[in-house]
């Protein structure tokens, strides 16, 4: 086995053992510890670029950078953030996500992987490390379980599951708020229906609820651009 082969499978073996849910919470330190300290010097909180450029710095130091994406599984798709990877063997989906929904910092980032969590347990992400795309762009990997499915969820499927999740529909179903959190994007290729019958959202857009997220949906979403 040559050296390049030896250094891919340690790399791999690192992102399976350690701790997953412990790599998000260390990757928001970090970046809030470059908010903070660009708050306290400029006074502003656009610090965005400067915080991927210091993850990606942690994330080498610290043995979560991935140098090949091609470990994670096959490549399958490109979405409006994702790369992202099939791993059959191991029924788990690689995402690697370009903090596109994230404006003048990555705060926004961090928010919704913990809110996704929190409200879809059954399909949760974990950060396993960061790593460059196929656009050479900064990412942050993370995993989420592969669901089989049975189809798409329906947009009745989708209003009823979020209603009994507390999330009332607004702006004729465009996004759904329980007023801690709006949800944006809840439609049927994104929330799927699995063998099991359950609804499973697997890539949905999450923001704290304030005035003005609409907008921000819409000027971030490729959609309506």
């Amino acid at each position: 086995m040559n050296e390049s082969s030896s250094q891919q499978l340690s790399q791999e073996d690192q992102c399976h053992q350690t701790p997953v849910r412990s790599i998000l919470e260390q990757a928001e330190s970090v970046a809030r510890r470059v908010l903070e300290s660009v708050q306290a010097i400029a006074g502003t909180t656009a610090c965005k670029g400067v915080q991927i450029a210091r993850l990606a710095d942690w994330a080498k130091k610290n043995g979560y950078w991935i140098d090949n994406g091609l470990i994670l599984g096959d490549y399958a798709d490109r979405g409006s953030e994702n790369e992202v990877y099939l791993s059959p063997k191991e029924n788990i989906v690689y995402k690697l996500n370009d903090f596109r929904y994230s404006d003048d910092n990555l705060s926004p980032f961090f928010e919704r992987i913990k809110a996704h969590n929190e409200y879809f347990p059954d399909c949760a992400y974990t950060m396993i490390g960061m790593a460059e795309n196929r656009d050479g762009k900064v990412c942050a990997v993370l995993s989420q379980p592969y669901i089989i499915t049975a189809r798409e969820a329906t947009e009745e499927e989708i209003s009823k599951e979020l209603q009994r999740l507390g999330f009332q529909p607004l702006m004729d179903n465009e996004y759904y708020s329980n007023g801690i959190h709006d949800i944006f994007d809840a439609s049927p290729n994104n929330v799927l229906v699995g063998i099991d019958g359950n609804l499973y959202f697997i890539d949905t857009i999450i923001y704290k609820s304030e005035e003005g997220n609409l907008s921000t949906y819409h000027s971030q979403s490729p959609k309506y651009q």
